[in-house]
């Protein structure tokens, strides 16, 4: 399956919007004004089940999810977030009845064209990761023109994970260093953390700060396995066309109150904050 990646390409090495020493970790304590997360990653869950409630049509759910995106968008530029990560559409969600997959796909359509001014205004840099070969040949152009409009932006980089899954992520990066392993390009030896890193989805990007899942769920359903390890998940029942700027604020505001330890004690971050 071919692995499709959009966006600015930045450098081989991840670019470490948040380094894990000891000055950035005393950032990171409980009650720190400056622990803002740099990277939130959400699953934006609970469009039908809105819908539903209100007797409307589970597409009706969708656009209002829309504009849930576009306040968050502006709301994490607002409070210093650098990168937004949201899950637009699973590899899992071909599943669903073939009405409201093809709905999904003509929503995607139209709120690119709508919101590609916007964004480029805003100084958004969207960037696509996921399978989009598996998308009509018009959608794939279009995200294509998008991405080519606002990459060069450095506000808040904007991540839409579409047709994407976890196992799919890993799968074809382990694919891609066994091919390079076969050629002869890298040794087995030369496999670690960071060449995984640089074969996965956005691998000049800082790992999630923060994951933020809507509707009252508490999984994280095949959405950046490899890249959660060491992130902080905040769980919310609101519904996600419901998720306003208060909301996130509440879930920054839980992050803020924990203690980010990355394997060390709690005696040992405490000490370096006090050093």
């Amino acid at each position: 399956m071919l692995k499709l990646k959009f966006g600015k390409s930045i450098s081989n090495e991840k670019l470490r919007m948040q380094d894990k020493d000891e000055d950035q970790l005393m950032t990171q304590g409980p009650n720190s004004v400056q622990a803002v997360p740099k990277h939130i990653a959400i699953i934006m869950d609970g469009n039908g089940r809105w819908a539903k409630n209100r007797k409307m049509p589970r597409v009706a759910g969708h656009r209002a999810g829309v504009e849930s995106v576009r306040k968050i968008v502006k709301a994490c530029g607002e409070r210093g977030v650098k990168v937004l990560t949201l899950f637009a559409f699973s590899s899992e969600n071909w599943r669903r009845p073939a009405q409201e997959v093809g709905l999904l796909m003509d929503l995607f359509m139209t709120v690119l064209k709508r919101e590609a001014k916007k964004l480029h205004k805003n100084n958004v840099q969207l960037r696509v990761v996921g399978d989009i070969s598996a998308f009509s040949p018009k959608l794939q152009d279009r995200i294509a023109e998008v991405v080519a409009l606002t990459k060069d932006n450095d506000g808040v980089i904007l991540n839409i994970a579409a047709n994407y899954g976890g196992h799919w992520d890993v799968i074809n990066a382990t694919k891609t260093i066994a091919k390079k392993v076969q050629s002869g390009e890298m040794a087995i030896s030369d496999i670690n953390e960071a060449i995984m890193d640089q074969h996965l989805s956005f691998p000049d990007l800082a790992e999630p700060d923060l994951f933020i899942r809507t509707g009252g769920e508490q999984r994280i359903s095949n959405f950046l396995l490899w890249h959660l390890a060491y992130t902080e998940l905040y769980f919310s029942d609101t519904l996600w066309p419901d998720f306003d700027e208060t909301e996130l604020d509440n879930a920054i505001l839980s992050f803020s109150k924990r203690q980010r330890r990355f394997g060390k004690t709690g005696d040992q971050i405490e000490a370096a904050a006090g050093a």
